[in-house]
């Protein structure tokens, strides 16, 4: 019986470090697959981090374009905006140029029959009414008699001798009127300057 004690005793103990070694190796193994999985999910994450990257990217650039393309649409719809304003003054100015002339006669016929009082006063109407639209439209005579000669507004067609010493420069005389047209000039004043 001792020696098949000892048998027994010695076959529980190669089952036990048997069974020892077992689980060291299903430890180990469990060790490789957690590092393996380990390794998957950061090699996962870093493709998850490289693609999110990509895609920030991928956001930026698209951004950009997009906010270059707004800013040349916003551009390009205000400059025909102002090449419209700009084709309607100057329509208008030509336009308003030509009355000029119309002006001058109008002007002209008044000084000649303030003699009749009925036809004077009928062509003064007529020509009050006319100013008057076209200082709507944004034309403006420019005053000259008396003030400083200045050749942003004035064309001189003579200097005449001034017995004055305060006439020296200045407008002794305008021989056509000047206007402008919403501030910028569109016939200057011929004048007579003191000298």
């Amino acid at each position: 019986m001792t020696s098949k004690k000892k048998e027994d005793k010695h076959d529980i103990l190669d089952a036990n470090q048997t069974g020892i070694n077992t689980s060291e190796t299903e430890k180990q193994e469990e060790t490789k697959v957690k590092t393996k999985k380990a390794s998957k999910k950061a090699k996962k994450e870093k493709e998850l981090e490289e693609e999110l990257l990509a895609a920030k990217l991928k956001h930026e650039e698209l951004n950009d374009k997009y906010l270059r393309l707004f800013s040349e649409f916003d551009n390009y719809r205000k400059r025909t905006l102002k090449e419209r304003i700009e084709l309607s003054k100057t329509a208008t100015e030509e336009v308003i140029t030509d009355l000029l002339t119309v002006i001058d006669d109008f002007e002209r016929a008044l000084q000649s029959i303030e003699k009749d009082k009925a036809e004077s006063e009928g062509i003064s109407l007529i020509y009050n009414k006319l100013i008057k639209i076209l200082q709507q439209k944004g034309l403006q005579e420019i005053e000259a008699k008396g003030s400083e000669f200045d050749t942003d507004f004035h064309e001189a067609l003579t200097n005449v001798p001034t017995p004055d010493e305060q006439m020296k420069g200045k407008v002794m005389d305008v021989i056509q009127k000047g206007y402008t047209l919403n501030g910028k000039v569109i016939r200057y004043a011929r004048v007579v300057v003191g000298a």
